[in-house]
């Protein structure tokens, strides 16, 4: 038997935005403070499958997320990303976008940003 979806079962209470084609949280495994994902409704895993409609309501939420965590934790940079497939690291296969705040130190260096999902090719300045 097969686990129910996690993002189809989402208590209420977990969810801090909404429009009629997505919804907001915050990551329960979060990368940063105010980690965030946007989620459509519908169960679908890639975003190359949902509606131009559903994906104007996720950027729309991401842009009200990012409005809150300006108020809330107050970030220096913001990096958004959605793993694609379980090649691209995708554990859930229900389409998520992540929203995650980025704060000054939190890495020694951040150049590269999402670039170091395959380490070798991040420093591609040297």
């Amino acid at each position: 038997m097969t686990k129910p979806c996690p993002f189809c079962t989402l208590p209420p209470e977990r969810i801090i935005d909404s429009n009629d084609l997505a919804l907001v949280i915050r990551d329960g495994y979060p990368v940063s403070p105010g980690h965030s994902l946007v989620i459509p409704k519908r169960h679908i895993g890639s975003w190359f499958e949902i509606t131009p409609e559903e994906q104007s309501a996720m950027l729309d939420l991401l842009g009200r997320a990012k409005a809150v965590l300006e108020e809330e934790f107050k970030p220096d940079g913001y990096n958004i990303g959605i793993n694609d497939g379980p090649t691209a690291g995708q554990t859930v296969p229900h389409l998520h976008m992540h929203l995650i705040p980025r704060y000054k130190d939190d890495l020694k260096d951040p150049r590269g940003g999402v670039r170091w999902i395959i380490p070798g090719k991040a420093k591609y300045w040297e």
